[in-house]
């Protein structure tokens, strides 16, 4: 899988920075928008600058209904009606003629695709499966890190984390990650690079990770 940072707090030389976040994921099978940051404007001149089309997604995962998260879905469905659109089973209002399908527990949307499905009431992730594991994607981690990576645990072992962390500092979790990307929001950023040192990728826009 490849995924590329098209949207967060940093960025590289070149392409916005902004708070929010969103990334671009590819696996075998699609190509996945994972959230869309808080500016549609932003977002999309971002996608171009990486040379990554919008009609190329064919999916969009909404991990929650946050503006930093979901500010650029509007601009981004614009530009792609074809798009499946993934979100919190209590999230509505989404009027496009893309499909839209309601998560409320953890599923297998593709082979070796999954989601946990709206955690607490708050928030979805998404894990992708690889051939060192299970790479979990993640929003902001509202419902905590270890609920999010329990609710993956039946599809496979965590090989890796990437996206916004909020206030998680139980780092003892991430030991047998790895590879370790915090983004976005993370509270604890320093703290987790500094510990993880080997495994840590720091993030920002045009960052790409490729397991």
């Amino acid at each position: 899988m490849r995924i590329t940072i098209v949207y967060d707090n940093t960025a590289k030389a070149g392409l916005i920075p902004d708070w929010g976040w969103s990334c671009f994921v590819e696996t075998e099978e699609r190509n996945i928008l994972f959230d869309t940051g808080g500016n549609g404007r932003i977002l999309m001149k971002n996608l171009k600058n990486l040379s990554i089309k919008p009609e190329s997604v064919n999916d969009v995962v909404i991990s929650h209904p946050d503006f930093d998260h979901i500010g650029g879905l509007s601009a981004f469905l614009n530009s792609n009606e074809k798009a499946d659109v993934y979100i919190p089973s209590s999230f509505r209002g989404i009027r496009y003629p893309n499909a839209v399908h309601y998560c409320d527990e953890p599923q297998e949307i593709y082979h070796g695709v999954y989601l946990t499905g709206e955690l607490g009431k708050r928030e979805q992730s998404m894990a992708v499966n690889t051939e060192r594991g299970l790479v979990l994607v993640i929003g902001c981690g509202h419902p905590g890190v270890e609920s999010i990576m329990n609710s993956v645990s039946p599809f496979g072992e965590i090989y890796g984390v990437v996206g916004g962390l909020h206030d998680f500092n139980n780092f003892d979790i991430l030991e047998n990650t790895g590879i370790i990307c915090p983004a976005h929001c993370t509270k604890y950023k320093e703290q987790i690079m500094q510990l993880y040192a080997d495994k840590c990728v720091e993030g920002g826009v045009g960052r790409v990770i490729e397991i």
